[in-house]
């Protein structure tokens, strides 16, 4: 079935990108208007985000984060077979914080949230940067389609460090130089060992192991935000959060990250996911003292 999947997807990545964007659009139909994937999780989401807009500015949003969620999916596909030429000129990135660090002999940790398209973003960054690009992953429960995802992920050089084995996966990186790329807002699988902030009108946990494993080591964390400039084309954007993690306040870094998260998410909203069900976990007013808003 592995072999299948992947022949199939080849035969799609040969495709040029307007017969690509024809498939979206045709998937986006049955997807939203059909089969109505998750709708009632991203209406909830949405409403909860933005309780100033009416239905009908809710449902236009909805709408424009479907058909940005079926152009992830091909051009993800399309990822087998662009050039690398291609791929710089329909995704821009400045990566001079990125050569700084490198060139200072230092690590660094690149967060980043859940914004289209970060598997272009990840290919865009590993092939213009010295450092060995380590990428955070969780393993899919289905074996085929986590192959699958590690086959589009390392073929271009990525190394994949499961999520749900991080001690061992990065013990082999604390003497060497390396950029790893953590989607930091991903929902914790246990709420007692999180940070609590405010994030979209709601409490909300965010996992200590990022900002923990910076000021441990010191590793410098820069930011990075993820913006569509029009279909096919996105213009990424970094920020150096802190170069000395170690001589930050507890929590400090966190909050910065949510912050920086939110105001972005609000400025595009669509290229957000909003499918995924953010808020399993129930803030019970059990906030360390490092999390407390200022």
């Amino acid at each position: 079935m592995y072999y299948i999947l992947l022949g199939i997807c080849y035969l799609l990545a040969a495709l040029p990108f307007f017969i690509l964007y024809g498939i979206s659009d045709f998937c986006y139909l049955l997807v939203y208007h059909v089969f109505g994937y998750r709708k009632a999780v991203i209406l909830a989401n949405l409403k909860q985000a933005f309780p100033e807009k009416t239905d009908a500015e809710i449902k236009t949003l909805a709408a424009k984060y479907y058909r940005n969620l079926t152009d992830m999916m091909v051009e993800t596909i399309k990822l087998l077979t662009i050039s690398k030429k291609n791929l710089q000129r329909r995704f821009d990135c400045d990566l001079t914080v990125l050569h700084d660090l490198y060139a200072k002999g230092k690590s660094c940790q690149l967060h980043l949230g859940h914004n289209f398209n970060w598997e272009w973003a990840n290919v865009f960054c590993m092939q213009g940067v010295a450092f060995p690009f380590l990428v955070v992953y969780m393993p899919l429960t289905n074996k085929t389609a986590d192959r699958l995802f590690r086959y589009f992920r390392e073929r271009a050089g990525t190394v994949l460090l499961p999520a749900n084995d991080m001690s061992n996966a990065m013990a082999p990186w604390h003497q060497k130089q390396y950029l790893v790329a953590l989607v930091a807002d991903q929902n914790p699988g246990n709420p007692r060992r999180t940070y609590w902030y405010p994030f979209l009108n709601k409490m909300t946990a965010f996992y200590k192991g990022p900002e923990m494993s910076a000021r441990r080591y010191n590793i410098p964390v820069v930011f990075a935000d993820i913006r569509k400039v029009k279909r096919g084309y996105y213009k990424a954007r970094l920020v150096l959060a802190s170069e000395n993690p170690k001589n930050t306040p507890e929590g400090q870094l966190t909050e910065q990250f949510v912050q920086f998260l939110e105001a972005n998410i609000r400025e595009q909203p669509e290229v957000w996911v909003w499918s995924h069900r953010r808020w399993k976990h129930k803030w019970k007013g059990e906030m360390n003292e490092a999390s407390k808003p200022a």
